[in-house]
């Protein structure tokens, strides 16, 4: 069971989601600067950094700054990040013999720890790179396995049937049709239905969250593509463009967010290493 809480000057994920819709580049900015961390967090923060006219660049925590030879500067204040909290809890045993059975709580708190490397001074530290991503090993760590293409309808970019993905030999973008058919699979849509994708998708919330993800994806690793899942997201989200983010539920954008971030760690050398 997840739980949010959200401090009143946080934007929703909705809101964020928003934005990189409506920002061509804000997602590679993000995922350049704060690739160690999750996409939503990367974007929480890269605003708040342009909202107060900090350079992006390595984040961690005082302490950590410290153990790295660097302080952080006076009257600094802290960059707010969500953070998973996980704990244990007794349900209820009335249906149950015993003391019931321990149940396992995720809330997510937004705490204000962190800080960029333009707040800080002293030893130079050299800059983190980026990791690569191989499609391949994030299929595997997914397990999602392809299979061949056998859609009879020409247009057809791509389909996923329960944990398998089939790309059209012909399709245009081949790595964003990839990404879209891998989110329909981590975002349990094709534990209900299969789907096939056509140059038209049909306007529905299921499509959108995986064009969505599509989109991040590709913006985060430099790829093309996100301007063709910009152009068919913004025309869903068209009567809320703007921060608000009422075009999406919230549920949904919380979903995108999570299933980009599955995608792009999936496929990095080391798969292991987690961070807020």
């Amino acid at each position: 069971m997840e739980r949010h809480s959200r401090a009143a000057d946080v934007p929703k994920w909705s809101a964020l989601l928003v934005e990189a819709v409506s920002k061509p580049g804000l997602i590679m900015q993000a995922y350049t600067a704060f690739h160690n961390y999750s996409i939503g967090n990367q974007l929480l923060a890269l605003i708040q950094c342009q909202l107060r006219g900090l350079q992006p660049g390595p984040i961690n925590t005082f302490p950590k700054w410290q153990e790295l030879g660097r302080c952080v500067k006076r009257g600094e204040r802290a960059l707010i990040l969500c953070m998973p909290i996980t704990r244990k809890q007794k349900g209820d045993d009335t249906n149950s013999e015993g003391s019931g059975e321990e149940k396992i709580f995720t809330s997510f708190i937004y705490k204000a720890r962190w800080f960029v490397l333009a707040q800080t001074e002293g030893e130079q530290i050299p800059t983190p790179p980026i990791p690569e991503w191989d499609s391949t090993k994030a299929l595997e760590v997914l397990d999602i396995q392809t299979t061949p293409f056998d859609h009879t309808d020409g247009n057809c970019q791509g389909f996923a049937r329960k944990r398998l993905i089939a790309i059209s030999p012909v399709a245009q973008l081949p790595h964003k049709t990839r990404f879209h058919e891998m989110a329909h699979v981590i975002l349990g849509h094709t534990a209900e239905a299969d789907f096939a994708d056509t140059e038209h998708t049909p306007r529905n919330l299921r499509e959108v969250e995986a064009e969505s993800v599509a989109l991040l994806c590709c913006e985060a690793l430099k790829l093309e593509g996100a301007d063709f899942c910009r152009g068919y997201i913004q025309n869903w989200l068209c009567p809320a463009v703007g921060y608000n983010g009422d075009g999406i539920p919230e549920k949904s954008a919380q979903k995108i967010f999570r299933a980009a971030d599955q995608i792009l760690r999936a496929g990095r050398p080391n798969v292991e290493a987690q961070t807020a």
